[in-house]
């Protein structure tokens, strides 16, 4: 089959660097569309879609013109080819022409999700109301119909958040204020567990711009498979126009690149690698995940020893995946429960970002260690652990961006996270026993990984 030429219009003006994150709806006659507004880079990065699908990524020179998509059609068509027509098969339509822009979805479109069951969509912030006002204009925009959103407020210094959910909830009573007082993203994701009245729970950070379909795609995830306990999503990057930005890129690329939905469980087909279950990063992050409320519950929540605002800085997020595993369920990944996180700009709040990157995942490793039930299979595992680690420059460097440099010091800052994590779980295990009964929180304490 000829594969069509292509020819791209480059804007000779963009010589600024950078690259421009945005994405392109294949179907229709639409353009490129962005939650940051394009800034002179000299290249676009463009998810391209099928029917709200993510299907894959092209990269491109920059174009004269951003909002007409009709030359990435031949590059989408040249590059997508495989996923394009997949998708075409699964919903029943005839093979489109190569190079040309398929017709709208129909009604076997596998993106189509039938709503039914409310959504509870739990959004934890801490002084950052400038940021959380960007996050909840999109939140405001989902077209989920069945659905609420619980901003919860951790410890908070002043009332800004609290008048910024109150102002917009005058308009939309989707929007409901909880404020919990302990410190730790863990406590505050847990009063949103308790304070939740849907079926299933969506979470997601301040820091990130939720796709209008965001909901539907977790939704999509649930009805995968009877025991689906748990739905993460693609988080796609959404600016990159500087080396902070570029690094952390390369580095998750494990939960930004992948567009194809997977189904993970404990039986042997699933296993991925000899660091399964354990692997970080495989099965998503915290930035874009659901769970059935009851089923989240009986897991015993978020562990408060874990995650950030605590002394570990992370882990929850890995600690719950395998805790949802090794109790029978299944966690489907879901692109396109889509969000856009906003990266740490520069060096410094990277450099913390990446330590705490470090003394999550070790605390996580530790509690695993700390039970009987989990510390032969971690064990066992510690070697090629400890080969994965040492492959993290290489690999980082590898996906960097063209012309892109690694900022120095980011690893010694994460291995330097690694070394410290053991005792900073230790005390946060300590602290979260020393705060008491959680209020108006799920009945039962986290359990361990295993029953």
């Amino acid at each position: 089959m000829r594969k069509p030429k292509m020819e791209w219009p480059v804007d000779p003006a963009a010589a600024r660097g950078g690259i421009w994150c945005c994405e392109f709806e294949l179907s229709g006659g639409g353009g490129l569309t962005s939650v940051v507004p394009p800034a002179g880079e000299d290249r676009a990065r463009v998810l391209v879609r099928l029917h709200r699908e993510p299907i894959g990524y092209v990269t491109v020179p920059m174009p004269t013109d951003p909002h007409d998509g009709s030359a990435l059609v031949a590059v989408a068509w040249e590059q997508l080819h495989e996923p394009i027509q997949a998708h075409l098969r699964a919903e029943g339509q005839a093979a489109t022409p190569v190079g040309g822009r398929p017709p709208s979805a129909t009604d076997r479109c596998p993106e189509q999700v039938e709503p039914a069951e409310l959504v509870s969509v739990v959004v934890c912030t801490r002084n950052r109301a400038d940021m959380l006002a960007a996050c909840l204009e999109r939140l405001a925009a989902v077209t989920y119909p069945a659905v609420e959103f619980l901003i919860v407020d951790n410890a908070p210094d002043d009332a800004s958040t609290r008048r910024l959910v109150e102002s917009i909830q005058r308009d939309d009573p989707r929007f409901r204020y909880e404020c919990e007082p302990r410190p730790g993203l863990s406590c505050a994701r847990n009063k949103g567990l308790s304070a939740a009245r849907g079926t299933y729970l969506a979470y997601t950070d301040d820091d990130v711009s939720v796709d209008p379909y965001w909901v539907h795609g977790i939704v999509k995830g649930f009805r995968r498979r009877p025991d689906v306990r748990c739905v993460t999503g693609l988080v796609c990057t959404a600016s990159i126009t500087n080396d902070a930005e570029s690094y952390f890129d390369a580095r998750t690329s494990s939960w930004s690149s992948r567009c194809a939905p997977q189904l993970f469980d404990m039986s042997p087909a699933s296993r991925r690698g000899v660091l399964y279950p354990y692997s970080a990063g495989i099965f998503g992050t915290g930035a874009s995940f659901g769970f059935i409320r009851e089923s989240l519950i009986e897991l015993g929540g978020f562990d408060e020893a874990l995650g950030a605002g605590t002394r570990t800085r992370g882990g929850e997020d890995l600690d719950v995946f395998v805790r949802v595993l090794r109790s029978g369920g299944a966690i489907a990944y879901e692109p396109s429960a889509l969000v856009w996180h906003h990266h740490r700009a520069d060096l410094a709040s990277l450099a913390r970002q990446m330590y705490g990157y470090g003394t999550g995942l070790t605390a996580f490793l530790t509690k695993l260690l700390t039970q009987r039930s989990t510390l032969p299979g971690v064990l066992g595992r510690l070697p090629a652990g400890a080969v994965k680690l040492g492959r993290i420059r290489l690999d980082t460097n590898r996906r960097l961006s063209p012309g892109a440099a690694a900022p120095p010091g980011m690893l010694r800052r994460e291995f330097a996270g690694f070394v410290a994590g053991p005792l900073l779980y230790a005390q946060a295990r300590r602290r979260a026993r020393g705060n008491g009964p959680r209020s108006a929180s799920p009945p039962t304490p986290p359990r361990g990984t295993g029953r």
